[in-house]
């Protein structure tokens, strides 16, 4: 990666300069040893309500000897089911926490607790890199929710450091990649069932949170919240709202990666996979209005629905170009697409080859081909890729399996490094307000200077990677 305008020459150094030592650690060979089969492993669980309690509910057959988190009244309503009764598929988590240290502060975490070896972070957006850089850096292996960074410039850092780190074992959380019918998707793309694909469209119903809407004003935050740590590495400070924590953080540009930051790693990630496209060469957004005229340059909330044309120039098997539809929006049905073929609301992919088509809902599920001769041509495509025991629900656990050198991790940062960029470039066209031709090779965009800035952010003190 080159010093771009965009990526300051201090914070990139800065980076470089901790990249480059964390190989050298002194405890980094240690903790990421493989472990052997059947041993437990120490595992500490920053960002354990929500999605976090979710991921760590199959993680309980380890050892979580450590939980943060900054609301742990929170924390316990995610143990509950809607009865308002213990989920039973929470009990064992509830029981782990309870014997874990508790911390609301990941740095003190990893500057106390010594015998962690492996990380879950489910934190909001802002944090992700924050606390997996720390954890890498003293040699634990990392599971890190997506969006893997909220910027371009977090996520080459994950890249380089998981590079110069061969012995981590990482894996970004979209479980549609551990997916069976995920894995078919792929086979039957570069099996050629519907021959060389040149377009496809991804769409989703996402944002089911507040989006397009001004900023609210602050209230009381709950005593159980610690709002300060909320903000972590958040440049900015617009006071408590529940329209912010604990689930709408999504929508608002200083803490989440909007629609795309949230289903692009799971709607992308079989284009991205099975097409071998590298890096967008040209990205462009249109959206509905943001919800206040100063913005993108006054930070605030995403907008509400919008399209993305992604341009893969360099793709492997030639160019391809890739629409991307949220806010409800969706594709308008090709006119070979059968009367009886119906794009899932919730969402879903579209590939249209030169022999035929196939489409596919989220997590690549329930995928189904269409033309002549295409259901012969994929029947007999035949099955290359491994499967993940336990599919979709196995995700964590494969992790944990290739911790202990049974296996590979399934979405390892070596490839979820690039889907997780390609989707930010998505928001940083939408921020730029203009088409942007990019170079992969030098995360630079070329013909606009000024877009560069949003390849990277500002950080508070004490939080910066």
């Amino acid at each position: 990666m080159t010093i771009s305008e965009g990526i300051s020459r201090r914070t990139w150094l800065a980076g470089a300069a901790a990249t480059a030592m964390a190989g050298a650690l002194p405890g980094a060979a240690q903790a990421a040893r493989r472990r052997k089969a059947g041993d437990k492993i120490n595992i500490a669980v920053i960002g354990a309500g929500g999605m976090g309690a979710a991921n760590a509910s199959r993680l309980t057959g380890e050892n979580i000897v450590a939980a943060c988190d900054v609301d742990f009244d929170h924390v316990a309503k995610s143990l509950l089911g809607r009865d308002g009764n213990t989920n039973p598929e929470r009990v064992a988590l509830r029981a782990a926490y309870d014997k874990a240290e508790r911390f609301s502060d990941y740095r003190q975490l990893f500057d106390k607790r010594k015998d962690i070896e492996a990380v879950l972070i489910a934190t909001p957006d802002h944090h992700h890199a924050v606390a997996a850089k720390m954890a890498m850096e003293r040699g634990l292996h990392v599971y890190v929710q997506k969006p893997l960074t909220y910027t371009v410039a977090e996520s080459r850092m994950l890249a380089e450091l998981a590079r110069k780190n061969p012995k981590l074992v990482t894996q970004m959380g979209n479980q549609g990649h551990s997916g069976d019918d995920g894995r078919r998707v792929v086979e039957l793309l570069r099996g050629g069932a519907i021959g060389n694909v040149r377009e496809v469209h991804a769409w989703t119903n996402r944002p089911i949170w507040p989006q397009g809407i001004a900023r609210p004003d602050p209230v009381a935050k709950p005593a159980s919240l610690d709002w300060d740590l909320w903000l972590g590495p958040a440049s900015v400070d617009w006071g408590y709202n529940p329209d912010y924590a604990h689930f709408n953080w999504r929508g608002w540009t200083p803490f989440g990666t909007g629609a795309l930051g949230d289903m692009g790693a799971h709607l992308l990630d079989f284009p991205v996979w099975a097409l071998e496209p590298g890096l967008p060469t040209r990205v462009e957004t249109r959206h509905s209005r943001w919800a206040s005229r100063d913005q993108p340059a006054q930070p605030g909330s995403w907008p509400l629905a919008g399209l993305t044309f992604f341009e893969f120039g360099n793709a492997k098997g030639g160019p391809i170009k890739l629409t991307w539809y949220d806010g409800g929006l969706m594709p308008p049905s090709p006119r070979d697409l059968p009367a009886e073929a119906v794009m899932s609301p919730e969402g879903g992919v579209l590939y249209i080859g030169d022999q035929g088509m196939l489409m596919h809902e989220t997590y690549g599920e329930k995928p189904v081909v269409f033309g002549a001769g295409a259901a012969e041509r994929a029947a007999a495509v035949p099955r290359s890729l491994p499967r993940i025991e336990g599919g979709l629900q196995g995700h964590e656990r494969n992790w944990l399996a290739a911790i202990r050198g049974e296996t590979q991790a399934s979405c390892p940062f070596a490839y979820a490094t690039t889907l997780n960029e390609t989707m930010l470039l998505g928001m940083v066209a939408l921020r730029a307000g203009r088409p942007i031709t990019y170079d992969g090779n030098a995360a630079r965009i070329t013909d606009a200077a000024e877009a560069n800035t949003l390849l990277t952010r500002d950080y508070r003190a004490g939080w910066t990677v």
